[in-house]
């Protein structure tokens, strides 16, 4: 769906919203910030934080691939928060998780940790042309 305005999006009622509500379960996010030793991404970034930084990527995906950390989102804005991730583990567990990454122990990022709540399942959605090709009878 594109958005154009709300009158586009689907009616929901406050029993759709409390039935909703009662699927809900715990989740962790954890908020990633450039550290005293972050350099952006360029030509003049010491090719030591580049090494940590695929370091800490490389853990991610594998934090993703075993199921802990099935959403990350890098942020490249220039805000000075550099990522997110929902994890579904507990804080106690994240903060664990995150204080041993390589990017926090060499300073290149700081994090915060959050409990929220959502929903399981929650996805982000696939882009247009795959859901497309995987429609395909023997396609990808």
């Amino acid at each position: 769906m594109k958005y154009v305005n709300d009158a586009g999006l689907p009616e929901i009622t406050e029993q759709q919203i409390r039935e909703t509500l009662k699927e809900s379960r715990p989740y962790t996010v954890v908020i990633l910030k450039a550290g005293p030793q972050f350099k952006p991404p360029g030509p003049n970034r010491d090719p030591e934080v580049t090494a940590i930084v695929m370091q800490h990527g490389k853990r991610n995906m594998a934090l993703r691939a075993a199921g802990l950390m099935p959403i990350v989102c890098r942020i490249a804005d220039g805000s000075g928060v550099v990522g997110v991730g929902i994890f579904d583990a507990s804080p106690e567990e994240v903060q664990r998780i995150y204080a041993d990454d390589p990017g926090v122990k060499a300073g290149v990022f700081t994090f915060s940790v959050h409990p929220c709540l959502s929903f399981p399942g929650s996805a982000l959605p696939m882009p247009e042309a795959a859901v497309q090709d995987s429609s395909r009878p023997g396609g990808t």
